[in-house]
């Protein structure tokens, strides 16, 4: 029988890997000390294993180090695919989920994906997608959260009567 190993109480794996790639400079060492051991004659795809990524980002690595020195790990800016909408546009649509719809001539009083879809598209003649526009909101601070229905045929004395009926019980 072998002996225990550690382990840890307050964290799970995920919530260290996402500390770990949570920083920059973390991730920058990484990436030098799999261009060491590549340097010492173990294979990228070996490293691959090791690392959790491509043989092929490792050369890449080693590619762009060999180039640029250690500027050439780090990770540059301008870098993934770009909103449609600029920063200016993006504040503009935050101040108009902060207003009611009605007030751009819709007929309800909450906003709602497809509601704010058509929004951008008229104002801003960019389309998104459905859950596009979710994630816009996300990141803009705001959530989706379901409207209580309230009927107006809904008697309140008989659903008090209703309700003092049942207690009696």
């Amino acid at each position: 029988m072998g002996r225990k190993v550690k382990q840890l109480k307050n964290y799970t794996t995920e919530q260290i890997e996402s500390l770990f790639e949570s920083e920059e400079s973390h991730r920058l060492g990484i990436k030098l000390y799999a261009l060491i051991q590549l340097s010492r004659g173990y294979s990228s795809r070996k490293l691959e294993e090791f690392y959790r990524v491509t043989h092929k980002q490792i050369c890449n690595w080693a590619d762009r180090f060999d180039a640029e020195g250690i500027k050439g790990l780090c990770i540059k800016p301008g870098r993934g695919r770009h909103s449609y909408l600029s920063d200016e546009q993006k504040y503009q649509i935050q101040s108009d989920l902060l207003k009611n719809p009605e007030e751009f001539g819709y007929n309800t009083a909450n906003w709602s994906g497809p509601l704010m879809r058509d929004h951008i598209r008229t104002n801003y003649q960019i389309e998104y997608s459905q859950a596009s526009v979710y994630k816009l909101m996300h990141e803009l601070g705001f959530s989706f959260q379901r409207a209580k229905a309230i009927y107006p045929e809904r008697d309140e004395d008989k659903r008090q009567t209703a309700k003092e009926d049942i207690k009696k019980l």
